[in-house]
């Protein structure tokens, strides 16, 4: 088994020597005792402050250390996406770049692989945060994730991780998707738990998280629950949302005539008239949007030769049979 830890960095010039030199010392000892081939790398994310030249030196110093610089700065998601594209490990694990993760952690996830699992998550149980600033925006966000999800993870936000790499290698995450990527597997069938691991407060730089995020974390979850009810099917999403607005246009204008005929109420005396005006036409656009979605949709399916399912495993099919019905999975 060979083990990939990834690890964005973005302005992170004091902690690199001491994160580097502790996974390489956890991963050392893995490598001693289980056999496990292993490698580093490390994803700067458009760093400022030095971290190229220190990335680059300890690239230099050990040939399982490897460094990817970005042009610019892209943010968290796009450097963890890299670091997985990059990486060459059956098992991929993310971690922060900034101390407050542990190395020694490493070797629990390990455990939890081996017993079957194609994710597990990292769980921040005592996380040494700013309460308010951090850690009790944190709890509600989390709690929303996994009720709007279905799948229940206390710490979406813990980047110490760890994936079969088959469950991951084809992900493709924009924005702030990055913290949603366990999602993403419990839909593709992956098991996913989740256990406790240590965390430290920072030594060194600056937090590069703050409330600030809390927007981009919403759209996004609001762009997963979509990807989950409707991606291959948006016309029963915005069809039913077209349908309420002229099921409400239509009750609001029974009640303009009820106010107008039996109450004496003129049309101009109640903005009646207008809501029904606005939900007939939101209604007309939600159904043009499901049909545009719908064309979208069924062009990016035909075009990437994507199916709309996946095989885990087959008996007594041919490959070539296996490979036509599901080219994303093999059993």
């Amino acid at each position: 088994m060979k083990l990939s830890v990834t690890i964005p960095i973005y302005n992170e010039a004091e902690n690199i020597v001491p994160l580097v030199t502790g996974i390489t010392a956890e991963l050392e000892k893995l490598g001693a005792a289980k056999g496990h081939d292993w490698e580093i790398i490390l994803v700067n994310d458009g760093s400022r402050d030095g971290s190229s030249e220190k990335l680059d030196a300890a690239a230099a110093a050990n040939p399982r250390v490897k460094a990817v610089h970005f042009r610019r700065n892209y943010g968290q998601t796009a450097a963890m996406m890299a670091g997985i594209h990059h990486a060459t490990g059956d098992i991929i694990i993310p971690m922060d770049g900034d101390l407050q993760n542990d190395p020694a952690d490493i070797p629990a996830l390990l455990a939890k692989i081996n017993e079957g699992f194609d994710v597990v998550s990292g769980w921040r149980r005592e996380r040494q945060d700013a309460a308010l600033r951090r850690n009790l925006p944190s709890r509600i966000a989390n709690w929303l994730i996994s009720r709007v999800s279905g799948v229940a993870l206390h710490d979406y936000g813990c980047t110490l991780k760890a994936y079969r790499r088959e469950v991951i290698e084809k992900l493709q995450l924009f924005g702030e998707m990055h913290r949603f990527i366990p999602i993403y597997a419990a839909w593709e069938g992956a098991r996913v738990t989740e256990i406790p691991v240590r965390h430290y407060p920072r030594r060194f730089g600056q937090s590069k998280y703050g409330l600030s995020r809390i927007p981009r974390v919403i759209l996004d979850l609001i762009l997963i629950r979509f990807l989950d009810r409707a991606f291959d099917r948006p016309i029963q999403y915005f069809g039913k949302l077209g349908l309420y607005s002229f099921l409400g246009a239509f009750l609001a204008g029974l009640w303009a005539l009820e106010r107008k005929f039996i109450v004496g109420e003129s049309f101009i005396q109640t903005p009646l008239p207008t809501l029904v005006a606005l939900l007939a036409i939101s209604g007309l656009i939600f159904i043009l949007m499901g049909l545009i979605a719908e064309m979208q949709t069924r062009t990016f399916f035909e075009a990437s030769a994507r199916k709309q399912y996946l095989v885990r495993s087959t008996r007594n099919i041919d490959s070539g049979a296996a490979s036509a019905s599901s080219p994303k999975e093999q059993a």
